[in-house]
């Protein structure tokens, strides 16, 4: 199962730019051409080390993850979600 949504602006259009991808294991965050976190059905969430992005992208992440920078900032620092260098979009 592989599907993918394009987020929502705050008028309810879809966004160009901003995607939520879902598999069978999980949810994607994609930016334009980065996939910026992954929310696993089993596991810990990843954060791209590229997660300090632009204000957009960073809004955008912020709903999907449904959480601030700050908290997510938090959630780094008490190993709850890991950084990585780069996310792959994997499913079964």
């Amino acid at each position: 199962m592989l599907r993918i949504e394009n987020m929502l602006t705050a008028g309810g259009n879809p966004s160009a730019n901003q995607s939520i991808i879902y598999t069978n294991i999980g949810r994607y965050f994609k930016s334009y051409n980065t996939i910026i976190a992954f929310i696993p059905l089993q596991g810990k969430t990843l954060i791209s080390k590229d997660y300090k992005c632009s204000v957009t992208t960073g809004k955008y992440r912020n709903k999907f993850l449904g959480m601030n920078l700050n908290v997510l900032e938090r959630h780094i620092q008490r190993n709850i979600f890991t950084i990585v260098d780069k996310i792959d979009v994997r499913y079964k």
